[in-house]
C-alpha cells in the first residue's frame, strides 16, 4: 500500500533526528579507540586493528541475515534491539582492562548495528521516492559528518579526563536513541509484503549485478575505515597528542556541511551515478598517497581534506547506486547484503593497515601502508571501470517500481 505524503514527510524526519544522535554517539567513542588502547594504554596496532576489523566484519558481514529478518517481521522491532545492544557495548568498553573484554565490547556494538542498521536504510527506501533518493541520501550524509565531528570534539575533550566517560556518554546516547524509536518509530514492514527470510537471502544472491558491485567495494572500504585506524594514529604522531583527531573531523564536518548536498545536485545533472564513484575514489587515494610524504601537521591536514572531498563526491553516489540496484521486494536483504564490502573491506583495512603500521615502525619505513593502500585505491578504480563500462544509464527499469 502506497505511504501517504504526509507519513512520508514524517518519516523522513524521524530518520534524520535518528540518524544524527546515532552518528553523534558513535563517533564519541571510536576515532579514539585506536589513540587510547595504541597510544595511551601500549596495545599493539595489529591487536586493535583486529578487534575494529572484527567488529566491522560481524556488524556488515551478516547484515544480510539482519536485513532479511526485518523484511519478516518489521524494522521498528529491530533498530530498537540493536540500540540497546550497542549501549550494553559501549558500557563493556568502558572496563575493557584485558583485550578479551575489549573484543567481547566489539561484538556486542556489532551485533548492535547488524539489527538496527540495514532495516534503517530500508526505511530510508521506503520513505522517499526514486527521483528524491539521491538527495535525501546526501542530507544523511551531511548529518553524518556533522554528528561525527560533534561526536570527537565532545570525545576528544572527555579522552583527556577519562576514556571510560567517553564510553558511558556513547551508551547514553544509544539508550536514548532507543527510548525515542521505541516512542516515536512507525512499525512500518520495510518489504512489499513479508517476505520468507530465507527466500529474501536467495533473491540478493541470485542478483549477480548487485552482488558483484557491492564485491567491488571491499577496496573502496579499505581506504574508508582508514577514518579510524591509520590517520588518527598519524595525527596524533605528527601533532604530539590524540586530542588534535577532533580537528580531523572538524574539517571533515566544513567541507561536508558546506560541500556535500551543493556538489550532490550539481554532479546529478551532469554526471552519472558510477562517474561520480569513480571520481571520488581517484581523490581519496591521491589523497592517500601523498600522506606517506606529509612531515607536518597543517601539510596533513591539508591531505586530509583532500582525501574528505572525494569521500563526499563518491558517498552519495555509492549509497544511491546500492538503492537502485536493489528489489524492492526485500529492500532489507538487498541493504543488508549491501554491507558486506563493508565488512570484508573493514576487517582487512582495519586488520591489515594495524599490521603494516607495525612492520613499518619496526623496518623504520614509515610510507609503506600508505603505498599499500594507495595501490588498493587504484586497482578498484581499474575493476569498477570494467564493472560499469557497458551500463551508461545506471539505471535498472525496476528503479522505477520502487515506492
Amino acid at each position: 500500500m502506497p505511504i501517504p505524503s504526509q507519513a512520508r514527510k514524517m518519516g523522513k524526519t524521524i530518520l534524520l533526528l535518528d540518524n544524527l544522535f546515532i552518528v553523534l554517539g558513535f563517533y564519541v567513542v571510536f576515532p579514539l579507540v585506536s589513540t587510547h588502547f595504541v597510544g595511551q594504554i601500549g596495545w599493539s596496532a595489529l591487536f586493535v586493528g583486529f578487534a575494529l576489523g572484527f567488529r566491522q566484519f560481524v556488524q556488515q558481514g551478516f547484515g544480510l541475515i539482519g536485513g532479511a529478518i526485518a523484511d519478516r517481521f518489521g524494522a521498528k522491532p529491530m533498530i530498537i534491539a540493536g540500540m540497546f545492544l550497542r549501549c550494553i557495548g559501549f558500557v563493556s568498553m568502558a572496563l575493557a582492562i584485558e583485550p578479551w573484554i575489549l573484543i567481547v565490547s566489539c561484538l556486542l556494538s556489532a551485533l548492535g548495528g547488524l539489527l538496527f542498521d540495514p532495516p534503517r536504510m530500508g526505511l530510508a527506501i521506503k520513505f522517499t521516492r526514486p527521483h528524491e533518493r539521491g538527495r535525501f541520501i546526501s542530507l544523511l550524509m551531511i548529518q553524518d559528518n556533522a554528528g561525527a565531528v560533534i561526536g570527537a570534539l565532545i570525545g576528544g575533550w572527555l579522552i583527556d579526563y577519562d576514556f571510560q566517560l567517553v564510553c558511558w556518554l556513547g551508551a547514553l546516547v544509544f539508550f536514548c536513541c532507543g527510548i525515542f524509536n521505541l516512542i516515536y518509530l512507525p512499525a512500518y514492514h520495510i518489504a512489499l509484503g513479508k517476505v520468507p527470510i530465507v527466500g529474501g537471502m536467495k533473491m540478493v544472491i541470485k542478483d549477480k549485478k548487485f552482488t558483484a558491485y557491492v564485491w567491488s567495494l571491499t577496496g573502496y572500504y579499505i581506504l574508508w575505515v582508514q577514518v579510524m585506524l591509520m590517520l588518527p594514529l598519524t595525527v596524533t604522531k605528527i601533532a604530539g597528542s590524540p586530542s588534535y583527531v577532533k580537528w580531523m573531523y572538524a574539517i571533515q564536518a566544513v567541507i561536508s556541511l558546506t560541500l556535500l548536498y551543493p556538489l550532490a545536485r550539481f554532479s546529478e545533472k551532469y554526471f552519472r551515478l558510477d562517474q561520480r564513484l569513480k571520481f571520488g575514489l581517484l581523490l581519496m587515494t591521491v589523497g592517500f598517497i601523498t600522506i606517506a610524504f606529509a612531515t607536518q601537521l597543517t601539510l596533513l591536514f591539508i591531505l586530509i581534506a583532500l582525501f574528505y572531498f572525494g569521500a563526499i563526491i563518491a558517498e552519495p553516489a555509492r549509497e544511491t547506486l546500492s538503492t537502485i540496484l536493489a528489489n524492492p521486494r526485500a529492500k532489507g536483504s538487498y541493504m543488508g547484503f549491501s554491507r558486506l564490502g563493508l565488512a570484508l573491506g573493514g576487517f582487512i583495512g582495519y586488520t591489515g593497515a594495524g599490521w603494516l603500521y607495525d612492520i613499518a615502525i619496526k623496518i623504520d619505513l614509515p610510507t609503506l601502508p600508505w603505498y599499500v593502500l594507495g595501490l588498493i585505491g587504484l586497482t578498484t578504480l581499474c575493476y569498477l571501470q570494467y564493472l560499469f563500462k557497458n551500463e551508461p544509464p545506471m539505471v535498472r527499469t525496476n528503479a522505477k517500481k520502487i515506492s
